[in-house]
């Protein structure tokens, strides 16, 4: 998605509630507000977000979901990570019913880039896709910090998968470790999937795949867990070639 595009034209918005009356209510707030968005659809399950948005014929500027669909507790944030790996362009706002540490850091682990409270005012709601629609992150200070203190952990990744007895079966192939390469370079799905000549829903089972086997849950683990492990391969590199070169020194002392 085009930042500029969208400040151009109006924000297509889709909304996903536990209940229809809740997907009307943000609907019909959205269409009376002065801002340029438009609400192209709404659900109430994931299979629901899930039919809408992979058939969908429009553009999709941002994805309005709760953490809570009909289906159960935080299937809303499950479907959000789903269309995150699919459709990166999309905006994922999460709407919360309290921002409680563990629900936060899902949410942003699912790919949200706005974290909104039930209880703000719809104006509030309208601001929010708004800047996340201009590439902002919309949450407080209090939110910001949940989710950074989640991602100083992810260096533990690695250290974990060391200590896992199981490693071995967790070994990436070929193909797996070039797409973790091109993650970790930025690319999206639809630029890897022309790269590597694959359909885009083969490299979305691809990154499933990947995430099970190291323990990521998200392209920016991923990205930071390969950019970690190859600053470590670097340096055992280097660690190998000091005797080397030490030696050579001596031989040309003699």
């Amino acid at each position: 998605m085009n930042n500029v595009d969208v400040r151009m034209r109006n924000a297509n918005v889709f909304i996903a509630d536990s209940s229809h009356m809740g997907c009307q209510l943000m609907a019909a707030a959205l269409r009376r507000s002065r801002n340029k968005l438009v609400v192209v659809g709404s659900a109430t399950t994931s299979e629901g977000v899930r039919t809408a948005i992979f058939n969908r014929k429009f553009n999709l500027d941002a994805l309005v979901i709760a953490c809570d669909l009909k289906d159960g507790p935080m299937s809303g944030l499950k479907i959000a990570s789903e269309i995150r790996l699919s459709h990166p362009e999309t905006r994922i706002i999460a709407l919360m019913d309290s921002s409680e540490r563990d629900t936060v850091v899902d949410a942003f682990r699912s790919g949200a880039t706005g974290i909104l409270s039930r209880e703000q005012p719809f104006d509030i709601l309208c601001k929010c896709i708004n800047a996340v629609c201009q590439g902002e992150v919309w949450a407080t200070s209090k939110e910001l910090k949940f989710g950074l203190d989640a991602l100083v952990q992810t260096k533990e990744v690695s250290a974990r998968m060391k200590q896992d007895k199981s490693y071995k079966d967790r070994t990436l192939t070929n193909r797996e470790e070039g797409i973790v390469q091109l993650i970790a370079e930025g690319l999206t799905n639809r630029d890897i999937s022309t790269q590597l000549k694959l359909s885009e829903n083969t490299v979305r089972n691809y990154l499933f795949r990947i995430f099970n086997k190291l323990g990521t849950s998200n392209r920016l683990e991923l990205a930071l867990f390969a950019i970690n492990r190859k600053r470590n391969d670097e340096n055992k590199t280097q660690e190998k070639l000091l005797p080397s070169e030490h030696h050579n020194q001596h031989e040309r002392l003699l």
